[in-house]
Protein backbone atom coordinates (compact mmCIF):
# COMPACT_ATOMS: atom_id res chain seq x y z
CA UNK A 1 0.00 0.00 0.00
CA UNK A 2 2.49 2.36 0.87
CA UNK A 3 4.48 2.08 -2.72
CA UNK A 4 1.24 2.52 -4.15
CA UNK A 5 0.45 5.68 -2.54
CA UNK A 6 3.48 7.11 -4.35
CA UNK A 7 2.27 6.34 -7.05
CA UNK A 8 -0.17 8.95 -9.04
CA UNK A 9 -2.65 6.71 -10.88
CA UNK A 10 -2.53 4.01 -8.20
CA UNK A 11 -4.18 3.51 -4.97
CA UNK A 12 -3.39 2.15 -1.53
CA UNK A 13 -6.79 0.79 -1.33
CA UNK A 14 -7.21 -0.76 -4.91
CA UNK A 15 -3.93 -3.37 -2.77
CA UNK A 16 -5.82 -3.72 0.15
CA UNK A 17 -8.89 -4.69 -1.60
CA UNK A 18 -6.06 -7.50 -3.28
CA UNK A 19 -4.76 -8.77 -0.36
CA UNK A 20 -7.87 -9.13 1.21
CA UNK A 21 -7.70 -6.51 3.84
CA UNK A 22 -10.50 -3.70 2.58
CA UNK A 23 -13.22 -3.96 4.86
CA UNK A 24 -11.30 -4.90 7.88
CA UNK A 25 -8.90 -1.89 7.34
CA UNK A 26 -12.32 0.52 6.70
CA UNK A 27 -13.87 -1.15 9.67
CA UNK A 28 -10.95 -0.64 11.91
CA UNK A 29 -10.19 3.04 11.00
CA UNK A 30 -13.84 3.64 11.82
CA UNK A 31 -13.57 2.36 15.25
CA UNK A 32 -11.43 5.20 16.81
CA UNK A 33 -13.25 7.49 19.08
CA UNK A 34 -10.18 8.20 20.71
CA UNK A 35 -11.90 7.62 24.21
CA UNK A 36 -8.92 5.71 25.63
CA UNK A 37 -7.11 9.93 25.51
CA UNK A 38 -10.07 10.81 27.78
CA UNK A 39 -9.07 7.79 30.41
CA UNK A 40 -5.61 8.88 30.34
CA UNK A 41 -6.10 12.50 31.31
CA UNK A 42 -8.22 11.27 33.98
CA UNK A 43 -5.55 8.62 35.38
CA UNK A 44 -7.43 5.94 35.03
CA UNK A 45 -5.26 3.40 33.59
CA UNK A 46 -7.11 0.15 33.72
CA UNK A 47 -10.13 1.68 31.65
CA UNK A 48 -7.34 3.46 29.28
CA UNK A 49 -5.72 0.06 28.37
CA UNK A 50 -9.23 -1.35 28.23
CA UNK A 51 -10.84 1.07 25.80
CA UNK A 52 -7.32 0.82 23.83
CA UNK A 53 -7.41 -3.19 22.95
CA UNK A 54 -10.97 -2.35 22.06
CA UNK A 55 -10.71 0.88 19.99
CA UNK A 56 -7.59 -0.50 18.30
CA UNK A 57 -6.61 -3.31 15.81
CA UNK A 58 -3.40 -3.98 16.26
CA UNK A 59 -2.93 -6.88 15.14
CA UNK A 60 -3.87 -4.78 11.45
CA UNK A 61 -2.30 -1.60 12.23
CA UNK A 62 1.16 -2.09 13.41
CA UNK A 63 2.44 -4.63 10.60
CA UNK A 64 0.60 -2.41 8.08
CA UNK A 65 1.74 0.84 9.07
CA UNK A 66 5.66 -0.71 9.62
CA UNK A 67 4.85 -1.48 6.19
CA UNK A 68 3.75 1.73 4.75
CA UNK A 69 5.88 3.78 6.70
CA UNK A 70 9.34 1.90 5.18
CA UNK A 71 7.57 1.75 1.65
CA UNK A 72 7.09 5.31 1.50
CA UNK A 73 10.81 6.49 2.88
CA UNK A 74 12.87 3.62 0.57
CA UNK A 75 10.41 3.48 -2.36
CA UNK A 76 10.44 7.22 -3.10
CA UNK A 77 13.82 7.36 -4.76
CA UNK A 78 12.88 4.41 -6.93
CA UNK A 79 9.41 5.85 -8.20
CA UNK A 80 10.91 9.32 -8.86
CA UNK A 81 13.92 7.46 -10.80
CA UNK A 82 11.56 5.34 -12.62
CA UNK A 83 8.54 8.49 -13.71
CA UNK A 84 11.63 10.05 -15.11
CA UNK A 85 13.40 7.12 -16.42
CA UNK A 86 11.08 5.15 -17.90
CA UNK A 87 7.68 6.56 -17.72
CA UNK A 88 5.79 4.80 -20.24
CA UNK A 89 6.63 1.65 -19.22
CA UNK A 90 5.77 2.21 -15.44
CA UNK A 91 2.74 3.74 -16.47
CA UNK A 92 2.06 0.44 -18.66
CA UNK A 93 2.57 -1.38 -15.21
CA UNK A 94 0.07 0.62 -13.37
CA UNK A 95 -2.57 0.35 -16.37
CA UNK A 96 -2.23 -3.34 -16.16
CA UNK A 97 -2.00 -3.37 -12.43
CA UNK A 98 -5.41 -1.09 -12.49
CA UNK A 99 -7.22 -2.98 -15.47
CA UNK A 100 -7.03 -6.34 -13.38
CA UNK A 101 -7.76 -4.84 -9.78
CA UNK A 102 -10.64 -3.28 -11.73
CA UNK A 103 -12.09 -7.13 -12.63
CA UNK A 104 -11.08 -8.29 -9.11
CA UNK A 105 -13.51 -5.47 -7.80
CA UNK A 106 -15.90 -6.47 -10.27
CA UNK A 107 -16.39 -9.39 -8.38
CA UNK A 108 -17.64 -7.86 -5.28
CA UNK A 109 -21.13 -6.35 -7.26
CA UNK A 110 -23.68 -8.61 -6.78
CA UNK A 111 -25.09 -8.48 -10.06
CA UNK A 112 -25.24 -5.99 -12.90
CA UNK A 113 -28.63 -4.32 -12.42
CA UNK A 114 -29.89 -0.69 -13.42
CA UNK A 115 -28.55 0.69 -10.52
CA UNK A 116 -25.26 -0.46 -9.75
CA UNK A 117 -24.51 0.04 -13.69
CA UNK A 118 -25.60 4.06 -13.03
CA UNK A 119 -23.08 4.04 -10.29
CA UNK A 120 -20.51 2.29 -12.67
CA UNK A 121 -20.98 5.16 -15.11
CA UNK A 122 -21.17 7.67 -12.63
CA UNK A 123 -17.78 6.62 -11.30
CA UNK A 124 -16.26 6.07 -14.41
CA UNK A 125 -17.29 9.78 -15.91
CA UNK A 126 -16.09 11.01 -12.39
CA UNK A 127 -12.71 9.89 -13.05
CA UNK A 128 -12.33 11.18 -16.46
CA UNK A 129 -13.41 14.40 -15.65
CA UNK A 130 -10.85 14.03 -12.86
CA UNK A 131 -8.13 13.03 -14.42
CA UNK A 132 -8.30 15.56 -16.76
CA UNK A 133 -8.00 18.77 -14.18
CA UNK A 134 -5.49 21.03 -14.56
CA UNK A 135 -3.20 21.54 -11.29
CA UNK A 136 -4.19 23.90 -9.07
CA UNK A 137 -1.38 26.37 -8.47
CA UNK A 138 -1.54 25.94 -4.67
CA UNK A 139 1.60 26.93 -2.36
CA UNK A 140 3.06 24.98 -0.05
CA UNK A 141 2.30 26.97 3.52
CA UNK A 142 1.82 24.56 6.19
CA UNK A 143 -2.29 25.04 6.51
CA UNK A 144 -2.06 24.12 2.80
CA UNK A 145 0.22 20.59 3.43
CA UNK A 146 -2.13 20.44 6.48
CA UNK A 147 -5.18 20.14 3.87
CA UNK A 148 -3.57 18.31 1.32
CA UNK A 149 -2.83 15.50 3.56
CA UNK A 150 -6.55 15.55 4.81
CA UNK A 151 -8.15 14.70 1.08
CA UNK A 152 -4.77 12.84 0.01
CA UNK A 153 -5.23 10.39 2.93
CA UNK A 154 -9.00 9.98 1.42
CA UNK A 155 -8.47 9.29 -1.87
CA UNK A 156 -5.67 7.03 -0.54
CA UNK A 157 -8.25 4.63 1.22
CA UNK A 158 -10.76 4.29 -1.81
CA UNK A 159 -9.77 1.87 -4.68
CA UNK A 160 -9.37 3.58 -7.93
CA UNK A 161 -8.58 7.05 -6.58
CA UNK A 162 -5.19 7.70 -6.55
CA UNK A 163 -3.73 10.01 -3.52
CA UNK A 164 -0.62 10.39 -5.06
CA UNK A 165 -2.49 12.29 -7.96
CA UNK A 166 -4.67 14.36 -5.76
CA UNK A 167 -1.11 15.56 -4.48
CA UNK A 168 -0.59 16.26 -8.09
CA UNK A 169 -3.87 18.24 -8.87
CA UNK A 170 -3.01 20.19 -5.60
CA UNK A 171 0.52 20.82 -6.81
CA UNK A 172 2.14 19.03 -3.54
CA UNK A 173 2.98 16.18 -5.51
CA UNK A 174 6.75 17.17 -6.47
CA UNK A 175 7.20 19.13 -3.29
CA UNK A 176 6.52 16.00 -0.71
CA UNK A 177 8.76 13.83 -2.74
CA UNK A 178 10.81 16.31 -2.00
CA UNK A 179 10.33 16.58 1.99
CA UNK A 180 10.33 12.69 2.14
CA UNK A 181 13.91 12.57 0.17
CA UNK A 182 15.33 15.33 2.20
CA UNK A 183 13.43 14.36 6.04
CA UNK A 184 11.93 17.38 6.56
CA UNK A 185 10.40 16.67 9.71
CA UNK A 186 7.82 19.38 10.23
CA UNK A 187 6.26 19.21 6.68
CA UNK A 188 6.08 15.37 7.31
CA UNK A 189 3.88 15.98 11.33
CA UNK A 190 1.95 18.52 9.42
CA UNK A 191 1.05 16.21 6.50
CA UNK A 192 0.84 13.25 8.62
CA UNK A 193 -1.58 15.13 11.33
CA UNK A 194 -3.74 16.27 8.09
CA UNK A 195 -4.26 12.65 7.16
CA UNK A 196 -4.77 11.59 10.48
CA UNK A 197 -7.94 13.60 10.72
CA UNK A 198 -9.29 13.20 7.05
CA UNK A 199 -9.10 9.59 6.98
CA UNK A 200 -11.12 9.00 10.51
CA UNK A 201 -13.33 11.85 9.67
CA UNK A 202 -13.94 9.77 5.82
CA UNK A 203 -13.64 6.49 7.08
CA UNK A 204 -16.55 6.93 9.08
CA UNK A 205 -19.22 7.51 6.01
CA UNK A 206 -17.14 4.58 3.95
CA UNK A 207 -17.73 1.84 6.60
CA UNK A 208 -21.54 2.89 6.62
CA UNK A 209 -21.69 2.35 2.82
CA UNK A 210 -19.70 -0.82 2.38
CA UNK A 211 -22.23 -2.08 5.60
CA UNK A 212 -25.23 -0.60 4.16
CA UNK A 213 -24.89 -0.19 0.19
CA UNK A 214 -21.91 -2.60 -0.78
CA UNK A 215 -22.51 -3.44 -4.41
CA UNK A 216 -23.20 0.01 -5.66
CA UNK A 217 -20.30 1.29 -3.70
CA UNK A 218 -18.17 -1.51 -5.45
CA UNK A 219 -19.87 -0.60 -8.74
CA UNK A 220 -18.93 3.02 -8.21
CA UNK A 221 -15.61 2.28 -7.74
CA UNK A 222 -14.78 -0.37 -10.56
CA UNK A 223 -16.36 3.06 -12.68
CA UNK A 224 -13.78 5.05 -10.89
CA UNK A 225 -11.00 2.78 -11.42
CA UNK A 226 -11.97 2.17 -15.55
CA UNK A 227 -12.10 6.01 -15.38
CA UNK A 228 -8.46 6.84 -14.03
CA UNK A 229 -7.24 4.18 -16.90
CA UNK A 230 -7.08 7.60 -18.29
CA UNK A 231 -3.73 9.29 -16.95
CA UNK A 232 -1.53 5.81 -17.79
CA UNK A 233 -3.04 5.56 -21.15
CA UNK A 234 -1.62 9.12 -21.27
CA UNK A 235 1.61 8.92 -20.30
CA UNK A 236 2.09 5.81 -22.99
CA UNK A 237 -0.09 6.67 -25.84
CA UNK A 238 2.63 9.53 -27.03
CA UNK A 239 6.01 7.83 -25.65
CA UNK A 240 8.65 6.50 -27.63
CA UNK A 241 9.67 3.81 -25.66
CA UNK A 242 9.67 -0.04 -27.07
CA UNK A 243 6.16 -0.72 -27.81
CA UNK A 244 6.86 -4.50 -26.84
CA UNK A 245 8.29 -3.83 -23.63
CA UNK A 246 5.04 -1.47 -22.72
CA UNK A 247 2.75 -4.45 -23.75
CA UNK A 248 5.14 -6.88 -21.83
CA UNK A 249 5.10 -4.22 -18.77
CA UNK A 250 1.82 -4.37 -18.86
CA UNK A 251 1.03 -7.95 -18.86
CA UNK A 252 3.18 -8.10 -15.68
CA UNK A 253 1.25 -5.96 -14.07
CA UNK A 254 -1.96 -7.42 -14.97
CA UNK A 255 -0.71 -10.74 -13.85
CA UNK A 256 0.56 -9.51 -10.75
CA UNK A 257 -2.79 -8.89 -9.42
CA UNK A 258 -4.49 -11.98 -10.17
CA UNK A 259 -1.07 -13.48 -8.51
CA UNK A 260 -1.59 -11.39 -5.36
CA UNK A 261 -5.22 -12.49 -5.18
CA UNK A 262 -4.85 -15.75 -4.86
CA UNK A 263 -1.75 -15.86 -2.52
CA UNK A 264 -4.03 -13.78 -0.18
CA UNK A 265 -7.38 -15.36 -0.82
CA UNK A 266 -7.12 -18.41 1.63
CA UNK A 267 -5.20 -16.08 3.86
CA UNK A 268 -6.69 -13.74 6.83
CA UNK A 269 -4.75 -11.60 8.88
CA UNK A 270 -4.46 -12.86 12.69
CA UNK A 271 -7.41 -11.17 14.55
CA UNK A 272 -9.27 -10.92 11.11
CA UNK A 273 -12.58 -11.82 13.02
CA UNK A 274 -12.41 -9.52 15.79
CA UNK A 275 -14.87 -6.57 14.53
CA UNK A 276 -17.25 -9.14 13.70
Amino acid sequence: MGSADIIPGVSGGTIALITGIYERLVHAISRINFKFVLYLFKGDFKRFKQSLVEEIDFALFIPLLLGIGIAVLTMSKVISFLLVTYPAATFAFFFGLILASAIFVYKHVDELNLKNIVFLIIGFVFAIIFVGLNPIQANHSLPIIFISGAIAICAMILPGISGAFMLLLLNQYEYMINVLNHMQFVEIITFCLGALIGILSFSRFLNYLLNNHKSVTMAFLVGLMIGTLRLPYEKIAFSTESPIVIVVVAVIGFILVFLLERQFEHKPLPGATKHK
